[in-house]
């Protein structure tokens, strides 16, 4: 792993902050990290496997130098992440400032007929790498007393939706383990919160019918689908160090759904 550098000229609300996007190549992902680095920021974006996307960021990004690093990897392998997270304690000078739990998976299906690897790996990605990066994060935030920790969760954890047993769950997961975890590192300064995003324009809306998309669309007051962008300043306004008293919480950015 090379070490992350973060040039003198960098400016902008998170300058030398260093911030870890699961997923980030991609989607929101893509979209958080990039604005993490328009503020100045060291961000080290993971992805599972897609190489041509993580290189598409790295030329996207170029410009910003050695403040993106991009780390292939897959968040539901437990060995995998403890192995990320002992590079960065190898390599990253005063630690990890924020980490955003994005990587997430979508298997959808019936439950009479979901296949259970449907059902496992979508709660090992989505459920289960909440937890390994959030342990290994923790355990890097608590020596210098300070950390955010944000979870992309989504509303399918609370309302439900048809043929998403798999996904609902790991999302309802994510919400109960924030509100367990906030509570235990709260008196080291570390928040730990979730954003709800409702329907955004990304690849995991590209595979649904058309008549699915329009009946999801007029479900939503705003009438229209958000974008990247609605939940990227989301996620800086919860990580943003003034928002210390913001502890174990879920901000829904749905358009009123």
């Amino acid at each position: 792993m090379t070490a992350s550098t973060q040039p003198t000229e960098a400016t902008g609300r998170f300058a030398g902050q260093n911030v870890v996007v699961t997923g980030g190549t991609r989607g929101l992902g893509l979209a958080i990290a990039k604005a993490f680095l328009a503020q100045g920021a060291t961000v080290h974006a993971t992805y599972r496997s897609n190489q041509a996307a993580a290189e598409a960021m790295r030329d996207h990004c170029a410009e910003q130098g050695e403040r993106l690093q991009l780390h292939g990897f897959d968040v539901s392998s437990y060995e995998q992440v403890e192995e990320f997270w002992k590079g960065i304690d190898e390599s990253v000078d005063g630690g990890i400032q924020v980490l955003v739990n994005n990587a997430g998976l979508r298997k959808d299906s019936l439950l009479a007929m979901m296949p259970s690897e449907d059902w496992n790996q979508v709660i090992t990605t989505n459920l289960g790498g909440t937890f390994s990066m959030s342990k290994f994060a923790v355990q890097n935030m608590l020596r210098q007393r300070y950390g955010r920790i944000i979870m992309i969760t989504s509303p399918a954890g609370e309302f439900g939706f048809t043929g998403q047993c798999n996904y609902g769950a790991s999302k309802a997961g994510q919400i109960g383990f924030m509100r367990s975890l906030c509570k235990e590192v709260a008196k080291r300064n570390i928040t730990v919160n979730c954003i709800s995003p409702g329907f955004i324009d990304t690849e995991l809306l590209e595979d649904l019918p058309d008549k699915l998309r329009s009946q999801y669309s007029e479900m939503v007051p705003m009438r229209r689908f958000g974008a990247p962008e609605d939940i990227a300043y989301a996620v800086q306004c919860l990580a943003a160090k003034e928002a210390s008293y913001i502890t174990g919480t879920t901000l829904e950015v749905t358009g009123g759904l």
